[in-house]
């Protein structure tokens, strides 16, 4: 399937929270907390390639995704996803590691989801900060935004991975003295 998604840095969680329920959106999950790990081979072909292994717990329940490279467009990020639940995370960890896969790349987030329509709306906290992540086709993520009175010019087509790595990298330059 085809991922169409964007990410909106927000400051107030609350505030956009009330929004997105004064626009009629359902609130379809309710905060949770979930736990990300990157999967690559020891050669980096996967992150060479722009494509990703994710295993996402969430409660007891424990998810696969693998994600391709991101297609060309100025706005979205748009990429092909694939998941499915798994019912024995360990026999699946001794899968992956059997392959040559291993862990890369770790973080977890507080995640809320609601849906209007078929628009997926997640409020994502993260240890670089609270986002909007809207979820759908095109159209209906930048009406959406609209309604939300959010721009286009907010939109971030980055994963959280990039943006923890990207604040890592400032922290690290700053405190090296290097932007003193």
């Amino acid at each position: 399937m085809t991922e169409i998604e964007v990410k909106i840095k927000i400051d107030d969680l609350a505030e956009i929270k009330k929004r997105i329920v004064a626009l009629k959106a359902e609130l379809d999950r309710a905060r949770h907390r979930e736990e990300n790990t990157l999967y690559d081979f020891a050669s980096k072909d996967l992150y060479k390639k722009h494509h990703a292994l994710r295993i996402r717990r969430v409660n007891r329940k424990t998810f696969l995704t693998f994600k391709g490279a991101t297609q060309k467009s100025r706005k979205f990020k748009i990429r092909e996803e694939y998941e499915t639940e798994v019912r024995n995370e360990k026999q699946l960890l001794k899968i992956l590691k059997s392959l040559g896969l291993q862990p890369v790349f770790s973080y977890s987030k507080y995640r809320t989801v609601f849906r209007k329509k078929r628009l997926k709306i997640c409020l994502d906290e993260t240890s670089v900060g609270n986002y909007l992540e809207l979820e759908g086709q095109q159209n209906e993520i930048v009406r959406f935004a609209e309604e939300l009175d959010l721009s286009k010019k907010d939109f971030i087509k980055k994963d959280y991975i990039q943006l923890i790595k990207e604040q890592k990298n400032n922290k690290d330059r700053n405190e090296s003295g290097v932007n003193k």
